[in-house]
């Protein structure tokens, strides 16, 4: 049996003849060039936190990169990094891996897509990438791809059948798109013998009164591709998406395999633009808005929380009360004092000390304390 995991990504099933290992790969003497002066680009409209792309002092030349690197956060700013600097009018190939991770879309909602709950308690940690798409799970067990072509040229079906001829079986994808300004680029992720039940328990959310203006995923059948072939394997993966892209593109070049080097890791664009993964300005800050509805049968009555939130914040949080419920007007003026208190507050990092503290005391007020203890388990998984 398949799991189902969310992705708004279409996955398609290929069958080909059986690709060899082509062993490919080799390392070149360089694979960057130092740049003569510092170049300063804006970013597009996708970022709060920073008004202008950081700097680099370093230019992209070649065409196919292959990282060592298993960190997501570096693996993700490399992939920005090509994305901006390598030259347009030329076409790109961009493979790698993932330690264990989860990668929302850049229009998406956190809380919406991810089990929160399930990746805090197996230490698996959520990253917001820079392009859009939907939520989709790595490890070792799949590898990332990432085609770059000019906007001009760019047609999803001619970089689709690169990954087509690569595998020669059967394959599931999962694959998105990224078009800014003159460049364009098609990646995505081969299940190889990545964990379906990992992948399945990090997926699983259930929020059906969770409304967001962002980009939702969908429920889409997923299989390993050594189900099918049991000689798949990452490397022979590389070599055959390696040899495809050649082929598709007339390119001759040697591959670059890139490392966690100090080239890359100290240079400023790569140290600013892995920080901002990190932060909680990229993370949550840019949630687009959502309105959660939430409810809960109480000893004393039913209460209703609507909260309503944008780029993480509280920007109001309501509550209604069954007409049963026994409680007096000093508790309803509590929660009222409690709603407002919430107002610009981190959705789903309020303190309690920072709410409840200038509600007060009197014999109801653990009633409010109740009420808060609900909400804030609502908001934090």
């Amino acid at each position: 049996m398949t799991r189902r995991m969310f992705s708004p990504f279409r996955h398609v099933t290929r069958t080909i003849a059986t690709a060899s290992s082509l062993s490919l790969i080799s390392r070149p003497s360089s694979c960057v060039t130092k740049r003569s002066g510092v170049c300063n680009h804006f970013w597009p409209r996708q970022t709060r936190a920073y008004a202008a792309i950081p700097p680099t002092g370093l230019a992209p030349t070649h065409s196919i990169y292959v990282s060592n690197s298993t960190n997501p956060y570096f693996n993700l700013t490399l992939e920005d990094w090509l994305f901006r600097y390598h030259p347009p009018q030329a076409p790109l190939l961009l493979l790698y891996r993932d330690s264990s991770c989860v990668v929302i879309g850049r229009n998406q909602n956190p809380w919406k897509e991810v089990n929160l709950t399930e990746a805090k308690v197996r230490g698996v940690p959520w990253i917001r990438r820079r392009s859009g798409g939907g939520t989709v799970y790595h490890d070792l067990g799949n590898t990332n791809y990432s085609i770059h072509v000019p906007r001009t040229t760019f047609d999803r079906s001619a970089t689709a059948q690169v990954v087509v001829r690569a595998v020669r079986a059967l394959a599931w994808t999962r694959s998105a798109y990224k078009i800014v300004s003159n460049r364009a680029y098609h990646h995505g992720t081969m299940l190889i013998s990545t964990r379906l039940d990992t992948l399945g328990d990090l997926l699983h959310t259930n929020k059906p009164t969770m409304n967001t203006k962002g980009v939702a995923s969908v429920r889409s059948p997923v299989r390993n591709l050594v189900q099918s072939s049991m000689t798949a394997t990452h490397q022979a993966f590389v070599d055959a998406m390696v040899g495809s892209f050649r082929e598709e593109y007339g390119i001759d070049k040697e591959p670059c395999v890139v490392d966690e080097a100090p080239e890359y890791v100290q240079d400023e664009y790569f140290r600013v633009g892995m920080t901002e993964l990190r932060s909680w300005d990229w993370a949550y800050g840019q949630t687009p808005e959502f309105e959660y509805v939430v409810s809960k049968v109480f000893e004393w009555g039913e209460v209703t929380s609507t909260i309503h939130s944008k780029h993480g914040l509280i920007l109001s949080c309501s509550f209604s009360l069954s007409e049963d419920a026994s409680i007096s007007q000093t508790t309803r003026s509590a929660l009222d004092t409690l709603s407002q208190n919430l107002i610009g507050t981190r959705y789903g990092f309020v303190d309690g000390s920072e709410t409840l503290g200038a509600i007060g005391g009197g014999n109801e007020v653990g009633r409010v304390e109740e009420v808060w203890s609900w909400l804030k388990g609502e908001m934090n998984v």
